[in-house]
């Protein structure tokens, strides 16, 4: 078997990335702008891990599919008639021709191909060829869809197109009791919005991971978290996260701190003082508050665009409730996200200079350190195997 094949940036200047002996530092400037780094990561850290797609509610009901890019796929997500979610390349087994566009959701109790009306049930068999003058020994059993590796988790769909990342609960690690107590599974989608930014992918996660630059350019944050609360975990599992802490008097993240919501059942007296940001590689984030939980889902469009939704889920009794409105929460992140996709923009324009040098990270950079030293092992390794440790910073090394 091949080794791995490394990204097409200098050794050197990841394996400065990960010195041990220092606290870490960017990435080299063409992590960020080649495209042929983002044309191997669409391969090695897109196509060969686990990749969230979106909220398993949103195929809430038999025969509904979403297709969707994962990597250089395109992917058929399926609810099929016992409910199960089920996973297909979007590629018809006839001519090659794409079963449905990307971003599209559909309710049907078949899957149709538009260019010659091959038709599969919900299963992925082949099971009409209308018009079709088949050859000589064609068994229709041995052209069925293309099945990818599919699972949902705490009511997210999650997929894996290479079918060779480890199995998702070990690639999770400690994640999933970590978010256990809030119970994302059973919340539903209160607000989306979706951004475009000309900037890496790689930058809003990275900017995701501190809160350094809080004083600068959050203020309103500032009032109802304390930037310099919170820690770090250093636990099992292919992602970085840590908390933060609300503000005395504060009981969410708001404008004025009140919540329009109703506490998350199941959270302990420190978990409704304090919010978890936890990063899943490669591009998800999920921001899980005492009464709401928030996702990002990043996407790279190329190496310097990006598209990112942002989902805020609630208890559907909240959701229910007359006269509800997401808006305390909602528009609090939207003008946060905002001031964060501004700086992004800014760092991508920076990156293009010749005058850019990658600078060493602060030791309270711990967790965007861990971040990129991830990426940087990556790259040199062909894929992520593990996280990167960092020497002498402080960290919370177990839950509760």
């Amino acid at each position: 078997m091949s080794a791995p094949s490394t990204a097409p940036l200098p050794r050197a200047e990841l394996e400065a990335v990960l010195d041990p002996a220092g606290t870490g530092c960017m990435l080299p400037a063409a992590a960020y702008t080649d495209p042929d780094v983002w044309r191997w990561e669409l391969e090695h850290f897109f196509a060969r891990t686990w990749v969230c797609v979106g909220r398993a509610g949103d195929l809430d009901a038999p025969g509904t599919r979403t297709a969707v890019q994962v990597g250089d796929d395109g992917v058929l997500v399926v609810r099929d008639g016992a409910s199960c979610l089920r996973g297909f390349f979007n590629v018809c087994r006839h001519r090659g021709s794409e079963l449905q566009a990307c971003g599209t959701t559909v309710r049907r109790g078949a899957i149709h191909c538009p260019y010659h009306a091959w038709t599969y049930d919900l299963e992925g068999r082949l099971v009409d060829t209308p018009g079709y003058d088949a050859p000589d020994g064609f068994r229709p059993d041995r052209h069925g869809l293309v099945p990818v590796r599919v699972e949902e988790w705490r009511g997210w769909v999650m997929v894996n197109v290479s079918g060779d990342a480890p199995p998702l609960h070990a690639y999770l690690g400690a994640l999933d009791e970590l978010l256990a107590p809030y119970a994302p599974e059973g919340l539903v989608v209160g607000a989306r919005h979706t951004y475009h930014s000309p900037c890496n992918w790689k930058l809003p996660i990275e900017n995701y991971q501190e809160c350094f630059h809080c004083p600068v350019i959050h203020p309103q944050l500032c009032v109802v978290s304390p930037p310099e609360s919170g820690d770090n975990f250093t636990l099992p599992g292919l992602w970085v996260g840590g908390t933060m802490d609300l503000a005395d008097g504060a009981e969410t993240m708001s404008m004025d701190g009140a919540s329009g919501g109703e506490p998350l059942a199941g959270l302990s007296e420190r978990q409704r003082r304090e919010v978890l940001y936890v990063g899943v590689f490669p591009n998800f984030l999920i921001s899980a508050h005492p009464d709401y939980v928030m996702t990002h889902l990043v996407e790279p469009l190329g190496p310097e665009e990006s598209r990112i939704t942002c989902e805020w889920l609630f208890p559907p009794e909240v959701v229910g409730r007359a006269g509800f409105d997401p808006a305390y929460a909602v528009d609090f992140w939207d003008l946060t996200n905002r001031q964060d996709w501004e700086a992004c923009e800014a760092v991508q324009r920076g990156l293009r200079s010749r005058g850019y040098r990658p600078g060493p990270f602060a030791r309270d950079e711990d967790a965007v350190t861990r971040w990129v030293r991830l990426c940087a092992a990556g790259y040199l390794e062909g894929t992520v195997t593990g996280a990167v440790p960092v020497p002498g910073t402080p960290d919370r090394a177990a839950l509760g």
